[in-house]
């Protein structure tokens, strides 16, 4: 095959995996930073690295898996300059109000403030579980973790859920 005919194969692969998936990872970054906008920036850079990346992918079929992990690690990027930010707020000039401390959407609903409680791994795991619908060993190769792993978070993470909600 010509490099010319891998490229335009590579290229259309990643525009179909681009149509099929590219909602469903802006819905789970939104879940995971709570602003649209950001969330859409982080899935933006995230199907750029996989275009960057494509030839070096052992296999193709991997690639939705590949973006998975860039759209959570993009997540944990924005809440880590977020944690900076705020450390050093105090040395700006103060506004009445921080423009992250505006509610968002996600925010506004008791079960979505109770998964951003959560820890950052349980809240993971739970959000490509019943979000993205992903089973075990999917979860398990987005987060490069065992299955037995997986189940484990996701019981722990109800069970932190139903406490904060009041729920048995």
């Amino acid at each position: 095959m010509r490099p010319a005919d891998r490229a335009e194969g590579a290229s259309s692969a990643l525009a179909e995996l681009f149509r099929e998936h590219h909602m469903e990872l802006v819905g789970l970054a939104v879940l995971m930073v709570g602003d649209l906008a950001t969330a859409e920036d982080v899935v933006q850079d995230a199907f750029e690295g996989l275009h960057r990346g494509w030839q070096g992918l052992h296999q193709p079929s991997s690639g939705l898996a590949y973006v998975r992990s860039s759209v959570l690690n993009g997540c944990r990027s924005v809440h880590r300059r977020a944690a900076v930010a705020r450390r050093h707020a105090p040395r700006l000039a103060e506004l009445a109000i921080q423009p992250d401390e505006l509610p968002t959407a996600a925010e506004r609903g008791e079960l979505a403030q109770a998964l951003r409680l959560l820890p950052r791994r349980q809240r993971e795991v739970l959000v490509l579980r019943y979000y993205l619908d992903l089973d075990a060993a999917e979860i398990a190769a987005t987060l490069q973790i065992t299955q037995g792993a997986v189940r484990t978070t996701v019981a722990r993470g109800l069970a932190a859920l139903a406490r904060q909600l009041g729920e048995d």
